[in-house]
């Protein structure tokens, strides 16, 4: 006898609602959990946020490199140095060592609000040398928003006041203006004495003639050597490199300090000379000439 044969159960077409909803789910999150993703996506990649998300990472990565290290001392890949944090005005010294600069490249170099605010330009050296860079370099640095302070390079040998005299036929300190430098960091076949002597002639003839009292640079060495204990109504700034701190040991407070000798600075081919000042921005504007 032959089997009757079964009836295969009718299957219900499903409904257009649960076919969407089987298919949303198998694409995997929701649409209005992709939605809101998209939608902080787009805030976090805007304009707006995208250099705090920026700098979050990059001091996050700092943060990690310099661990054990000075947290206050460590190396600004834009100055190829390691800069002390501790202070907020930052300027470079130049001369024609440094050659043909680009001062709108190096006041545009800023790392974490690390920038050349200041720059201090030589002019002149001993009775005869000029600069052959000055003129351009004290009009181009002007142009682009960097604050200037012309320096003479010293030569006890010679007579001071002689050469302030030299300094003052070349370079011209106006408002707005850093205050003139001299740079004393060689006896140059004279005594200590005789170095003094004529530092003071030069001294006393650049106020006479400005009424204004120049700075004096010297390296930390020279300054403990030959200067410490004299020109003390004159501030100070100070050669002392690779150094997360400099104090000096007779407790005199230093005006400027020349940190590092081996900048490099977008805008300039060669290494540079980069310095802090010891102050907060008021400070600075109390500093310029009026």
């Amino acid at each position: 006898m032959v089997a009757a044969k079964k009836k295969s159960p009718v299957k219900k077409p499903s409904s257009p609602r649960k076919n969407i909803a089987r298919k949303n789910k198998s694409k995997g999150w929701p649409i209005q959990i992709r939605i809101a993703i998209a939608g902080i996506l787009l805030v976090l990649l805007s304009p707006f946020y995208y250099g705090y998300v920026l700098k979050f990472f990059s001091s996050t990565w700092r943060w990690v490199r310099d661990m054990g290290g000075n947290p206050h001392y460590h190396v600004y890949k834009n100055f190829g140095i390691a800069i002390p944090d501790k202070y907020k005005i930052h300027g470079i010294d130049v001369s024609y060592a440094q050659g043909h600069i680009d001062w709108q490249k190096v006041r545009a170099v800023d790392e974490d609000s690390i920038r050349v605010t200041f720059a201090f330009i030589k002019a002149t050296e001993g009775l005869l040398l000029v600069d052959p860079y000055f003129q351009r370099n004290w009009r181009e640095a002007a142009k682009a928003g960097i604050v200037c302070g012309a320096y003479h390079y010293f030569k006890p040998s010679k007579s001071g006041a002689a050469q302030a005299k030299f300094f003052l036929q070349v370079a011209k300190t106006e408002k707005g203006d850093l205050p003139m430098v001299v740079d004393v960091e060689e006896l140059n076949r004279t005594s200590p004495e005789q170095m003094r002597r004529q530092l003071k002639d030069y001294i006393d003839f650049i106020q006479k003639k400005t009424k204004l009292k120049p700075i004096i640079y010297s390296g930390i060495s020279f300054y403990y050597d030959y200067l410490k204990g004299y020109f003390d109504d004159n501030r100070i700034w100070i050669a002392n490199y690779d150094q997360p701190e400099t104090k000096l040991s007779d407790g005199r407070q230093w005006l400027v300090w020349q940190h590092s000798d081996k900048a490099t600075i977008t805008g300039i081919n060669h290494v540079v000379d980069f310095d802090a000042f010891y102050g907060d921005s008021s400070q600075f504007q109390q500093l310029i000439v009026k």
